[in-house]
């Protein structure tokens, strides 16, 4: 730990440039993805070792630009908006991943008659950047923003098992930064499981009733994301797991071709 310490400073010696007030807000945005639960500006002081004087103001601006609010369920402390999310999708090719998927999306759940999510990585999390609810009057979905781990995530088996191997190795070190030894090993076992059989059918760990099938949208370097449709049982359907492996597929596939031929 010593080392480590000493490692940093000089690190922050080196830089040339610095901007304090800046790295608390950036601090302060990158706790909240990580937390994925609300915080008080108490809590963020004493994870970050900050006293609450120096962070008020920050917060309180974050909050003005609409980066961060308040809980909105009743909670106390401070929850990230999608602001950070919206100006991501409005880079070129996430763009592009959305617009393509939508309507495919959409006619998936149609006719599976179940909700579905598009859902890439960030860091060391997986987050949901689409959404088509289930026409049904029964369904399952989580809002567009939603982030968990990776290694906790039935959708990180894939954005992990068809990563190339030098993505791999970029990202070992964020996973093993947030979890467990044995909940990675576990992890990587799972995760070539799942890539030698290219897909996932799993009990939800988070939600009762709910089981996460999940397939890749396979580009140049892997999945480029992961197409997920968090299955619940409606006496009323008789659509089976095979079938609804078999739509995803197909589904996949043609989004796949299509942000294929669009880089032409």
């Amino acid at each position: 730990m010593a080392n480590n310490t000493i490692n940093e400073s000089l690190a922050d010696e080196d830089r040339k440039y610095r901007a304090p007030a800046l790295e608390k807000g950036l601090d302060i945005l990158e706790l909240l993805a990580r937390n994925g639960a609300p915080m008080t500006t108490s809590q963020m002081a004493v994870t970050l070792g900050r006293s609450v004087s120096e962070l008020f103001r920050m917060v309180l601006a974050l909050e003005f630009r609409g980066y961060i609010e308040s809980s909105p369920d009743g909670r106390d402390g401070y929850m990230l908006t999608n602001k950070l999310f919206t100006l991501g999708i409005a880079q070129g090719s996430a763009r592009s991943l959305l617009e393509t998927s939508l309507p495919v999306m959409k006619d998936l759940a149609r006719e599976l008659g179940q909700s579905c999510h598009l859902i890439v990585p960030s860091g060391d999390q997986i987050v949901v950047v689409g959404r088509i609810e289930s026409p049904m009057d029964l369904g399952f979905s989580v809002r567009v923003g939603y982030r968990r781990l990776l290694v906790e995530a039935n959708s990180g088996l894939l954005l992990y098992g068809f990563a190339p191997a030098e993505t791999q190795l970029r990202w070992l070190p964020q996973l093993r930064a947030s979890s467990d030894a044995e909940t990675i090993e576990r992890f990587l076992q799972k995760s070539k499981v799942a890539a030698e059989r290219g897909y996932v059918q799993s009990a939800s760990d988070f939600v009762e009733g709910v089981t996460d099938i999940c397939v890749p949208i396979l580009g140049l370097n892997g999945a480029t994301a992961i197409l997920n449709v968090p299955f619940i049982t409606i006496k009323s359907q008789s659509i089976t797991y095979e079938q609804v492996i078999e739509r995803l597929k197909v589904s996949a596939r043609k989004i796949a071709d299509a942000l294929s031929n669009e880089g032409r």
